[in-house]
């Protein structure tokens, strides 16, 4: 067998390291236990969004 080695340059490294700390930042204001189904359902004025762009279609 042989085995493939692929290179990674430094900025691509940097980018995914930026993205993982982005990630972390962002779990730690908006915890991952909350699903999103339960936000937008319980969120005031979610139905009045919705309603407000079916209006201007018509």
């Amino acid at each position: 067998m042989s085995e493939v080695i692929q290179f990674v340059s430094k900025s691509e490294r940097e980018r995914d390291r930026l993205i993982r700390e982005a990630r972390a930042i962002y779990d730690s204001i908006f915890p991952p236990g909350d699903s999103v189904g339960e936000k937008q359902n319980n969120a005031p004025g979610s139905h009045a969004v919705g309603r407000a762009g079916s209006c201007s279609t018509d």
